[in-house]
């Protein structure tokens, strides 16, 4: 297993913020953010407010989930459109992209098919895109958690937006007005074993290089391994980032990047087949094959309110730095990049 310190990730006490001693040290780790967001785009956080015995509740609960039988969980399949994204995926219905929207190349991407299976689930105040649910009477308390998790995780989000305003000079509930609506989406991923071969010649995929869509994400990782962030040095070079007991992973997503100007960095990652262990099987012939072990992650996407238009960020322009982008919605945008996905 890759060891942190191989990661350009830096690591932040973000306790130290969230029970901040003063109004200085609040702005320390505020600051010490910011640069994160703003070099790498990624930071490790510890410390931040989803018990670490609620990460742990959450991945024994999609383990269940992705345990049922298939006639289970499709029993609330996600969507046609893209744009809804909610309910169970299975293996190969999404493909992950970045920035392609040409039919034809979107079709030959999706030769080599994304090797997972997910579950989503969003506010359930939400009107316009409601929750789907298993059977309950199938996996009690599955909606339970999953709506606790979701509550957790957002307080989390709106803290980690505080110390991004704070630490950009502006007031620090800047962004509080945006995501009043909790535009959000907790997302239960599961890798399952598949040939290492098959994933290192391309014929196959855990997910390509790409960056998030919205505000930020806040990902839970398994034991397993196999993220990696792209070297802010060095471009198309990726380094690993192993998962951390009991923290979260934070990126920016390109919505913010766009709204900060390019400030604030969204970084492409991927997930690569992490180190095998002693999964291997034998094909029909009785030839043995490497196979991976399962992963599951648990990323929460957190967006800005849909009807909101979004421009240029305080201090993020000037006469000699122009604003590079058009206003936009935060729903038109998230719409545009979500149905390519399927």
């Amino acid at each position: 297993m890759p060891s942190v310190q191989d990661s350009p990730v830096p690591i932040i006490d973000f306790g130290l913020f969230r029970n901040a001693s003063s109004p200085q040290q609040r702005k320390q780790v505020a600051e010490q953010v910011f640069e994160a967001f703003r070099t790498v785009g990624f930071v490790y956080l510890i410390n931040h407010g989803v018990p670490v015995e609620m990460m742990d509740e959450a991945f024994g609960w999609a383990k269940k989930f992705f345990d049922l039988p298939i006639e289970e969980k499709m029993k609330c399949p996600h969507p046609p459109s893209g744009e809804y994204h909610r309910g169970y995926s299975g293996i190969g219905k999404e493909k992950v992209s970045q920035m392609v929207f040409d039919k034809e190349k979107l079709a030959e991407l999706r030769k080599a098919p994304d090797v997972k299976e997910s579950f989503e689930s969003g506010s359930e105040t939400d009107a316009k895109f409601p929750n789907l649910w298993p059977d309950p009477a199938t996996i009690p308390g599955f909606r339970e958690f999953c709506v606790t998790y979701f509550t957790t995780a957002r307080q989390t989000q709106l803290e980690v937006m505080r110390a991004i305003a704070l630490g950009m000079g502006m007031d620090e509930g800047f962004f509080d007005p945006y995501h009043t609506d909790s535009v959000n989406q907790l997302r239960l991923l599961h890798y399952p074993p598949v040939e290492v071969d098959a994933l290192r010649t391309g014929q196959k995929e855990r997910i390509g290089a790409h960056s998030d869509f919205g505000t930020l994400t806040m990902v839970a990782q398994d034991d397993c391994g196999g993220l990696e962030v792209e070297d802010p040095h060095l471009p198309g070079v990726f380094r690993p980032a192993p998962p951390i007991r009991g923290a979260l992973i934070v990126n920016i997503g390109d919505f913010l990047m766009r709204w900060s100007n390019d400030v604030l960095k969204s970084t492409l990652h991927r997930v690569r087949a992490p180190p095998p262990k002693d999964t291997d099987t034998a094909d029909a012939v009785g030839t043995k094959v490497r196979m991976t072990p399962p992963r599951y992650s648990i990323p929460y996407f957190c967006g800005a309110n849909r009807d909101t238009v979004i421009e240029c960020l305080p201090g993020c322009w000037s006469e000699t730095v122009p604003k590079k982008y058009e206003p936009i919605t935060a729903g038109e945008y998230i719409a545009m990049r979500m149905n390519v996905t399927y």
